[in-house]
């Protein structure tokens, strides 16, 4: 339909595996894991319902009646309880059981955790094999010196693979993140209206243990190792806040990454991917414009700014609950990981198709180098019996003064023929070039990058290989 709004995360962007996960379809079959987990544990704990009503369930578990469903929620304007109905009619033995003891939120908010649970194995899956990207990337380009930059002016030069050690090292920060959000993933498991599971402790009489062996039970028969042990009607909606802050550091390691590519591609010594037939700009031809990596800067600060959104329902929740919480992260925390997803995608395709241009890197490290080498130059020349102080000051001035050529002539560098020229140094323009070499001014670039991919990425690419996937492919 062209006449109604639609998501771009939706239609653009995002993953049909991420797509799919925050699906009204993937959540409504959950609701009904759920009820039959529900039936299961109380089955086992000795309630009134039979192994026939259960079997009854499993077997209308995946073949959802939607029609019957959206027909009674117009009828009741209730959703839970429209799909209670809906089931019910495909179950009628089961039907007196469904939802027993349970409220809106065992279904809705133990999904929503399994959710977000599993958006992150996503997450988690592309993480690595951006890692495994990079790797390959820092590895192969270790040993190339580029200029470097602080403040985006010309530093002390670095090799283009250490560059890209530093985007690996926030991605790793991210990743230790994403490890500690898995291991701490709980359910809201059955606790009633407001959390008081007051309604099951009357089911089972006043039985406490069968009460708590509810709870585990549910929790064990959705794949997870516990639940939350207080909760009120909902679980505590800082979890969503966790879960934002953590897509958000990712956003953020992924937007300093896409910077850093769109200068370089203005100066030329790496740019992203271009397809052949692709097109930069509709009015001029000749241009290659970043658009992956503006893309990645775009959704990450969509993400960034989003992270906002379950901070401020979390602070705001009244007692046990208010509903105010229902409509914001309905929209929040899915967009959230759907826009992670696009910009993990987008990162992954870029990182893998980056083109470098060692010449045009050589040339403008090469302008800048004699400014580099004035530090070798002042020890050599105290070492041949100079005063280090008043060789700084005849660096200074001639370096204001190749500075000015450079800059206001256009000229080109002309330090080393200044220095030569000046008594003080005792040195030919021949012995001062034999100090251009730019591998000797990268420090321990090249060893850092071994050491790096050795002791910290390695163990992480073996940890996670079978997380390891193709390549992304890029949606426009």
């Amino acid at each position: 339909m062209k006449n109604r709004y639609e998501s771009p995360l939706g239609s653009r962007y995002a993953s049909e595996e991420m797509l799919y996960l925050f699906s009204p379809d993937k959540k409504f079959r959950t609701w009904r894991k759920l009820w039959i987990a529900l039936a299961e544990a109380e089955h086992e704990l000795g309630l009134p319902v039979t192994q026939e009503q259960i079997d009854e369930l499993k077997a209308h578990q995946d073949d959802i009646n939607y029609e019957v469903a959206e027909a009674r929620e117009r009828e009741v304007r209730h959703d839970v309880m429209s799909h209670v109905y809906a089931y019910g009619q495909q179950c009628p033995h089961a039907r007196p059981i469904i939802h027993l003891g349970a409220t809106s939120c065992y279904v809705g908010d133990n999904t929503d955790l399994i959710l977000m649970h599993e958006a992150t194995q996503i997450i988690l899956q592309k993480l690595v094999t951006l890692i495994g990207v990079l790797a390959k990337f820092a590895d192969q380009y270790k040993d190339l010196p580029t200029l470097a930059f602080t403040h985006f002016q010309p530093a002390q030069p670095t090799t283009v693979g250490k560059r890209a050690t530093l985007w690996m090292q926030e991605l790793l920060l991210d990743l230790e993140e994403v490890e500690h959000v898995l291991g701490t993933v709980k359910l809201l498991g059955s606790k009633g209206t407001t959390g008081t599971q007051a309604s099951f402790l009357e089911l089972f009489e006043g039985d406490h243990e069968k009460v708590r062996a509810l709870d585990r039970k549910i929790a064990e028969k959705m794949g997870y190792q516990g639940v939350y042990p207080v909760s009120g009607q909902t679980y505590s909606r800082k979890v969503d806040s966790r879960y934002l802050n953590m897509l958000s550091g990712i956003a953020q390691s992924a937007c300093k990454f896409s910077n850093d590519i769109r200068l370089l591609q203005h100066l030329k010594e790496v740019e992203e991917p271009f397809e052949k037939h692709q097109i930069g700009s509709s009015a001029m031809a000749y241009k290659r414009n970043p658009m992956r990596s503006e893309r990645i800067a775009s959704l990450a600060r969509y993400v960034m700014a989003d992270a906002l959104n379950p901070a401020m329902t979390a602070a705001t929740q009244w007692f046990e609950r208010t509903l105010d919480d229902s409509a914001n992260k309905r929209i929040s925390v899915p967009e959230a990981f759907l826009a992670v997803d696009a910009i993990l995608s987008l990162y992954i395709n870029v990182a893998d198709g980056l083109v470098v241009y060692p010449k045009v890197i050589a040339q403008r490290l090469n302008r800048e180098l004699p400014f580099m080498a004035t530090e070798n130059i002042m020890m050599d020349a105290v070492k041949r019996g100079g005063d280090r102080q008043e060789l700084h000051e005849h660096i200074r001035v001639h370096s204001m003064e190749a500075g000015r050529v450079v800059k206001q002539e256009g000229g080109e560098n002309n330090l080393l023929e200044l220095i030569a020229s000046d008594p003080i140094f005792g040195m030919t323009l021949p012995e001062l070039q034999a100090l251009l070499k730019p591998e000797q001014y990268v420090g321990r670039s090249p060893r850092q990058v071994t050491e790096f991919l050795e002791e910290d990425v390695a163990p992480i690419l073996e940890k996670y290989k079978n997380l390891q996937q193709a390549h992304a492919e890029v949606r426009c």
